[in-house]
């Protein structure tokens, strides 16, 4: 089903997008670690664009992640799922380096960094 281009997203819009991204993104986990990759700190970006397409820039813990492409390919297909998201286009970057000041209070206190 396609919509009218002229369809602009309001910022409340977006924002409701955003959220339910995120939602999904915490169905993502790391296989090795019991957090999920949005608590982790392992998402820097995402960026819904008014074509329903997202852009996000994501990194993993370490740049040699076994899981990586697993990884990758669990965030593409829950993002795409989301109604409203045509499509996701995930980013891969290393900077800034990811380190546990990233991860929300409960990522630590589950991995026992508290």
């Amino acid at each position: 089903m396609q919509h009218k281009t002229d369809n602009i997203m309001t910022q409340e819009e977006k924002t409701k997008l955003e959220e339910r991204i995120v939602d999904v993104l915490k169905t993502v986990y790391d296989p090795e670690i019991p957090v999920n990759i949005y608590d982790l700190g392992m998402i820097y970006k995402i960026d819904v664009q008014q074509d329903g397409s997202v852009d996000m820039d994501m990194t993993f813990t370490a740049p040699n992640c076994p899981a990586a492409d697993y990884i990758l390919e669990d965030v593409r297909t829950k993002v795409e799922s989301v109604d409203g998201i045509t499509t996701a286009n995930v980013n891969l970057v290393f900077e800034p380096a990811w380190d546990q000041s990233m991860m929300s209070e409960e990522a630590r206190v589950e991995l026992g960094f508290d």
